[in-house]
């Protein structure tokens, strides 16, 4: 049997944090929403999509 060893050896996947993080946040969009299902646009919102479009604009010097 292998174990790894202890301390320091983590390593933490960053995008995939941020993946779990919207997950998280759509599921709590969604409980709130009740028996309505969220539109598009809550959507949108919860994932933060204008922000992430203005981002790449202002990098892309658009």
């Amino acid at each position: 049997m292998h174990v790894a060893p202890v301390g320091g050896t983590a390593v933490q996947d960053h995008v995939a944090l941020a993946e779990i993080e919207l997950c998280g946040d759509l599921i709590i969009a969604a409980s709130a929403a009740g028996e309505e299902r969220l539109s598009l646009e809550s959507i949108d919102e919860v994932l933060r999509v204008a922000e992430e479009r203005e981002g790449r604009k202002l990098t892309q010097g658009g």
